[in-house]
């Protein structure tokens, strides 16, 4: 079975787009769908955060305080971000991006989709049988798919 194929829905592709393209593209929407689903979910998260009034002490840049930035609507708080600020998120992601393309084999080329090499993967990682593996990459597949649904109707409600 095809991982990502879940209980009761089985597979749903109604475009019918894995039988459209290769293994290679099919592996590259995978490996897409990974990487959109932690973005979501770290933005989900971060929305439910900021909906509450928790932020980090301190100054962000020179008289900009967290403090001043969390009373803003979560939409417009990446605006109030200094430039240079709004620079090093970018490059840190942009890092994460690179590292997740260098993994070998590459995904394309019969690689496991959504790999991060192993100095960002829990120690445990290496200890776990590919069983338990397939199971936690499963359960990220989905919490992911539910994350792009959700900050999508925070995004629409705001």
């Amino acid at each position: 079975m095809t991982e990502g194929i879940i209980a009761p829905t089985g597979k749903f592709d109604p475009l019918k787009f894995s039988e459209m393209g290769s293994d290679a593209s099919n592996a590259w929407m995978r490996h897409a769908e990974v990487k959109h689903g932690r973005v979501a979910m770290f933005a989900f998260v971060g929305f439910i955060v900021q909906a509450n009034g928790i932020h980090m002490p301190g100054d962000i840049a020179t008289g900009v305080s967290f403090e001043s930035i969390s009373q803003l609507k979560p939409l417009e708080q990446w605006a109030a971000v200094p430039a240079l600020g709004q620079i090093q998120i970018l490059t840190l992601l942009g890092c994460f991006e690179l590292l997740s393309e260098m993994e070998k084999p590459h995904y394309m080329k019969g690689g496991k989709t959504g790999v991060i090499p192993l100095i960002f993967a829990a120690p445990q990682m290496s200890a776990m049988s590919e069983d338990k593996k397939a199971d936690l990459r499963l359960k990220e597949l989905q919490n992911g798919r539910l994350a792009m649904v959700g900050i999508m109707g925070f995004f629409a409600a705001s």
